[in-house]
């Protein structure tokens, strides 16, 4: 066991996988050499060779083509796309290639690609570096999409996603790389995909979030136990898709009251689906409507207004206000 922070314990999963696997290969702009923009793969290049961890040119389609083409042959490649606002410009490979792979073949072939993006606010990036985009693959039938809030979670899902035989987008949160640190095995071990973690156990309300939104819906739910003595239960998606929505049902029919938490912008975000799917699955235990406290739908702001645009604790605890005097 030892002590680490978000991106050691992603840079210590993938030294692991790749030790393990001749097959894992790690690639994408500038991440060989010089170990990644946040040296995420520091040292992969140094330990395994230019073969195994290599630059690529600046073209994120040409990265992801070049992964499914290597994913067919028998290799399970891990690129990095440098920033979450870049995927646009591979998500033809991602969402008509990649995702549909398997289903076009008959099953000759499959994609286990695991594509590593930054993502998220509170750093104070330029335009098109803090976008939150992942409800666009929550959308795309064949790709699994996975978002740890923690260390922990942060190796052993990165572990799970290398191993799985589909395509899996695995968004690493900026803000969370080096401010927070956990005890992590040194060893491999791997989190299930498509189950959440209840990181706080309540009886009035539900909080459901992922990434670094969980932190601050614990200290959301914290300060509505000191100010109104609210008991709020937090969940952590972990993976939005597929989610746990056998863990989130058990858990509304429990407190009878949901507010949903992302940075996305409101419309057609993951907040939606798992707002529909609660009403669907879970409309006689709730006693108020399902809250959303997310992002704005406007373009992701200027970094001098970035606070004004994410979720707070005070947002979200008027959200948890609101269900409670509906």
């Amino acid at each position: 066991m030892a002590t680490m922070t978000y991106i050691q314990a992603i840079n210590q999963a993938l030294s692991v996988e790749m030790e393990r696997d001749k097959n894992v290969l790690v690639m994408g702009e500038d991440v060989g050499v010089n170990g990644g923009v946040f040296r995420a793969t520091a040292d992969l290049y140094q330990t395994f060779g230019e073969k195994r961890s290599f630059d690529t040119p600046l073209a994120e389609s040409a990265i992801i083509g070049t992964a499914i083409g290597l994913a067919n042959h028998g290799f399970r490649p891990v690129p990095e796309i440098q920033f979450a606002g870049f995927v646009y410009e591979c998500m033809d490979q991602i969402s008509t290639q990649a995702a549909r792979i398997r289903m076009r073949s008959g099953g000759r072939f499959n994609a286990p690609i695991t594509v590593r993006v930054p993502f998220g606010g509170g750093v104070k990036t330029p335009e098109m570096h803090s976008d939150s985009l992942e409800a666009l693959f929550m959308h795309s039938p064949g790709v699994k999409v996975v978002i740890p809030s923690t260390p922990y979670d942060a190796k052993g899902l990165l572990i799970s996603a290398i191993r799985d035989d589909d395509p899996v987008i695995f968004y690493e949160s900026m803000k969370l790389y080096r401010s927070i640190k956990a005890d992590v095995p040194e060893e491999a071990y791997t989190v299930p995909l498509g189950k959440a973690n209840v990181v706080r156990e309540g009886t009035d309300v539900t909080l459901i979030a992922y990434g670094a939104m969980v932190h601050t819906a614990e200290k959301a739910a914290a300060q509505a136990e000191k100010e109104r003595g609210v008991k709020a239960e937090v969940i952590d998606l972990r993976t939005i898709s597929p989610f746990d929505l056998e863990t989130i049902i058990g858990s509304v029919t429990k407190t009878h009251r949901a507010v949903v938490i992302h940075e996305a912008a409101q419309t057609g975000g993951v907040g939606a689906e798992l707002s529909a799917r609660i009403h669907e699955e879970a409309i006689l235990s709730l006693e108020a409507p399902v809250v959303r406290v997310t992002g704005f739908d406007t373009p992701y702001p200027l970094t001098a207004i970035e606070d004004e645009y994410l979720p707070t604790v005070d947002r979200i605890c008027a959200g948890i206000y609101k269900t409670l005097d509906f």
